[in-house]
């Protein structure tokens, strides 16, 4: 999947599990009906609604030049009642 670079966890994003509704951020560049074709193909799953936001990227120093990380797209995928994601693979001990 070229849009979607990764599942978020946070507490909201948590929280917003029990409504069914996944987050994960995206590359910049993915419109939203790429993203939800590629979220139905790929999970078999319908998707109801999604809504995005941007995010600046946060300012940093290296030594006396002062940049920017990336500015990155998140979206909040809503699915049908009866359909969810699997559970991404457990990490390594």
């Amino acid at each position: 999947m070229d849009g979607i670079r990764y599942a978020i966890f946070t507490d909201k994003s948590i929280r917003l599990l029990g409504k069914n509704q996944y987050t994960s951020n995206i590359e910049s560049g993915s419109t939203r009906t790429e993203i939800k074709h590629q979220v139905e193909l790929f999970f078999g799953v319908k998707v109801i609604a999604m809504n995005s936001h941007r995010l600046r990227g946060k300012a940093r120093r290296m030594g006396p030049i002062m940049g920017q990380t990336m500015h990155y797209r998140r979206m909040i995928i809503t699915l049908q009642p009866g359909y969810s994601i699997p559970p991404l693979r457990k990490k390594r001990t």
